[in-house]
């Protein structure tokens, strides 16, 4: 009589070489937050971002900035991870809601299931898988008296950031990509393949500061990469060779500074933040607050002016003098925080 085959035990997940996992596959204890609780603290407490999670930023500035009552409307513009929306949508009960838009297909399936799970009231919670760009619109549906208070935090998550696989960053090689939404326009490379090298040094300087603009964009037009890391090491050796004693931060510098300018470039950040904008007075309610949070000259700039041309238009009853910075002690716990600056603006 034949017997059935035992089955397979299951495989045990494979341990990583070292104390400390370095790549971004291994780190399953971090990417595992509820499971693992002890290993995340430990990685905060050594004032480090665990691997796929995103620590709000100027969390305590912002709920001071946009005073919300129970009842009202808030809006965040850029999920991400959902640590300011959940703390926006605590703040608007009994009876409020939160309007939450991203891009990111990736990501926002898992915020959108780790803010329902918190218990709220099923319509106090709106999601919508877009550029933030199109707020009008969506308000146009959902609120169309418009928002009580409106939250936009630029730039990039955490999660986007420390994925190799989406081509961000350049301390892992990884194909060059730097879509927020992969599923929609060209990669970095493909971008990168179809430009003139005047153009990239257009974008060098104007979203990312780069004093070698013509330099690196000539090195890098011609020698079309494809990965993250042949764009830092062309970066590497162009700004060295025009630097009589180059120093290896001045070095890395340069590579940041690139690698934003190119990926501003690859989602049009600058188009969307123009828009947004545009239309931003006309989201809000009369009396209503929104909060900006920038992290490079080339947004607050643009979000100062905006907010100084509404002023004087009467469209804003009252807007921020001065920028408001991370606490020392929150640059000191979270090193992302630094750049940060925040704007708000109130409505007429």
């Amino acid at each position: 009589m034949s017997q059935e085959p035992l089955p397979e035990p299951p495989k045990r997940r494979p341990r990583y070489a070292g104390k400390n996992p370095r790549k971004f596959e291994d780190k399953y204890k971090e990417r595992q937050h509820e499971r693992y609780p002890e290993d995340v603290a430990k990685v905060l407490a050594s004032g480090k971002t665990p691997a796929g999670m995103h620590r709000p930023i100027m969390l305590r500035e912002i709920l001071e900035t946009l005073r919300l009552s129970p009842g009202e409307t808030v809006v965040d513009c850029t999920l991400g991870y959902g640590g300011h929306a959940r703390e926006l949508l605590a703040a608007v009960q009994p009876g409020g809601r939160l309007i939450g838009l991203d891009q990111d297909p990736i990501e926002l399936p898992k915020t959108e299931a780790r803010l329902r799970g918190l218990g709220f009231a099923e319509e106090s919670l709106i999601i919508k898988r877009m550029n933030y760009a199109g707020l009008a619109g969506v308000l146009a549906a959902e609120a169309p008296e418009g928002g009580d208070a409106i939250l936009a935090d630029l730039g990039l998550s955490s999660m986007q950031i420390d994925d190799p696989a989406r081509g961000f960053t350049f301390k892992t090689d990884a194909p060059l990509d730097m879509r927020m939404n992969p599923q929609r326009g060209q990669p970095a490379s493909v971008l990168l393949a179809n430009t003139k090298a005047a153009k990239l040094a257009e974008w060098l300087m104007e979203n990312g500061d780069e004093p070698h603009a013509e330099v690196l964009a000539a090195r890098i037009i011609a020698a079309r990469p494809q990965s993250t890391r042949a764009l830092a090491e062309i970066t590497r050796a162009a700004v060295a060779g025009q630097l009589r004693r180059p120093a290896p931060e001045e070095v890395e510098s340069a590579v940041r500074r690139v690698f934003q300018a190119i990926r501003i470039a690859v989602n049009d950040e600058f188009g969307a933040l123009h828009t947004w904008l545009r239309h931003l007075p006309e989201c809000l309610k009369s009396g209503g607050r929104v909060a900006v949070l920038t992290f490079h000259s080339g947004e607050d700039r643009r979000v100062k002016h905006a907010f100084k041309a509404g002023l004087l238009s009467g469209e804003y009853a009252s807007i921020s003098t001065e920028v408001t910075r991370a606490s020392p002690e929150e640059q000191r716990a979270n090193p992302r925080s630094i750049p940060a600056k925040l704007r708000w603006a109130t409505r007429a």
